[in-house]
């Protein structure tokens, strides 16, 4: 079976309803919660808000976004992955990407609840730095921190 072609690029608005739906779906059944923002509320964000601080790239299979990851030199905002595909190793891809265009520092916050998530993390050399739920969703939180170790700056 030949595998579909799986691209990169910047977000652009052309992906702005798809890229909704994909989080939007992913983060409900990661956190077993419904969104509080409306879907336009949540298009306005992705929009006009999360580009002011953070790069937002998109991960493609044609057309299609199939992962979204937002992020600066030292932190990730969002990373969400289709549901349809996950487990394939687009997260991890996307996470690569980041740590390549890091200071070699990175931080992010994912919720308790999100199992999954912080197993994936840990797996690549997060550490938990700190506890605790100032978010909207009123769920308790971890913050992570990764630090590039002396093995991956050889590389």
């Amino acid at each position: 079976m030949i595998q579909p072609k799986l691209n990169f690029a910047p977000f652009q608005s052309k992906y702005a309803e798809q890229t909704v739906k994909m989080w939007r779906e992913s983060k409900e059944q990661a956190i077993g919660q419904k969104e509080k923002h409306s879907f336009e509320n949540h298009l306005y964000f992705l929009t006009n808000i999360l580009p002011e601080q953070f790069q937002i790239d998109v991960a493609l299979i044609g057309e299609s976004v199939v992962g979204m990851v937002a992020y600066s030199e030292t932190e990730i905002s969002q990373l969400y992955v289709h549901v349809g595909y996950q487990g394939k190793g687009i997260g991890q891809i996307l996470l690569d990407r980041v740590k390549d265009r890091s200071t070699g520092r990175l931080t992010l916050y994912t919720f308790d609840v999100n199992k999954h998530a912080q197993r994936f993390y840990e797996k690549n050399g997060f550490k938990i730095i700190g506890r605790g739920h100032e978010n909207e969703e009123n769920l308790p939180d971890i913050q992570f921190e990764w630090k590039i170790n002396d093995y991956e700056k050889r590389k």
